[in-house]
């Protein structure tokens, strides 16, 4: 998953990359609202980690305009120095979806972390995983199209599961990258952005991803890819890719 957090106490930020970084999880920090905020415009992510009192906004207004402006309903937890029920049901009310108080325990902060994303997300099945058509056999990077095998190289296997499993979600370019490549460098992020096109044409073109099939696959300039099922996958029976 691509979380980011935002907490002007480095120690604390520092404690909370390093958890998520033990979960496997990817972590993008940040020492004030603004540029969360601001990063939120075109960078896509899976969970927010929000300090109360920032220098510049606080995290109930950052919560309000999360909600008022990202289509995405990104789960939020507030990790703060705030305490008491006043604050928890503030926190609640402005669309929060869970409050933690200072000082932070990384058993607790897991835990947390844990419960809130087995609650937001779908967990992907270890034997398969399918839409319609499309069935997935994670155990051998398998997938079939109406009991057929389409043949995947393992980047495109992995790529079209990461597409199915955030369908709905616009998904930016560096969370696709994070997430499929397993690349968080900015370097040679134009090559990288390249090859990246090139997998989600060959994916489309695979895998029929068109909406005579009933699903549309397009890309959101300066953002990413929005992939949409635009009928009922279960009732999807049309032709073969």
């Amino acid at each position: 998953m691509r979380v980011a957090a935002v907490d002007d106490d480095l120690t604390q930020l520092d404690l909370t990359k390093c958890t998520l970084k033990a979960m496997n999880h990817h972590c993008h920090t940040f020492t004030e609202g603004a540029a969360l905020m601001n990063e939120l415009r075109r960078e896509s992510f899976d969970l927010l980690l929000l300090d109360w009192e920032l220098p510049d906004i606080s995290g109930p207004d950052i919560v309000r305009w999360v909600r008022g402006n990202v289509k995405e309903n990104i789960p939020i937890l507030f990790v703060t120095n705030r305490r008491g029920e006043r604050n928890v049901v503030e926190g609640l009310g402005v669309g929060a979806d869970d409050f933690m108080s200072k000082p932070v325990g990384v058993a607790e902060l897991t835990a947390r972390i844990q419960a809130l994303l087995r609650r937001s997300y779908v967990a992907p099945r270890a034997q398969e995983e399918a839409w319609g058509r499309y069935r997935f056999i994670p155990a051998a990077a398998r997938l079939e199209v109406d009991g057929k095998v389409v043949q995947l190289t393992q980047r495109e296997y992995d790529l079209a599961l990461f597409l199915f499993r955030n369908m709905g979600r616009l998904i930016s370019r560096r969370h696709m990258l994070e997430s499929v490549w397993k690349t968080n460098n900015p370097a040679g992020t134009e090559l990288m952005s390249r090859s990246l096109d090139t997998h989600v044409s060959r994916v489309r073109t695979l895998l029929g991803l068109r909406p005579e099939n009933g699903y549309r696959l397009s890309a959101a300039y300066g953002q990413g890819y929005r992939f949409e099922a635009i009928r009922d996958p279960m009732s999807d029976a049309g032709a073969l890719p």
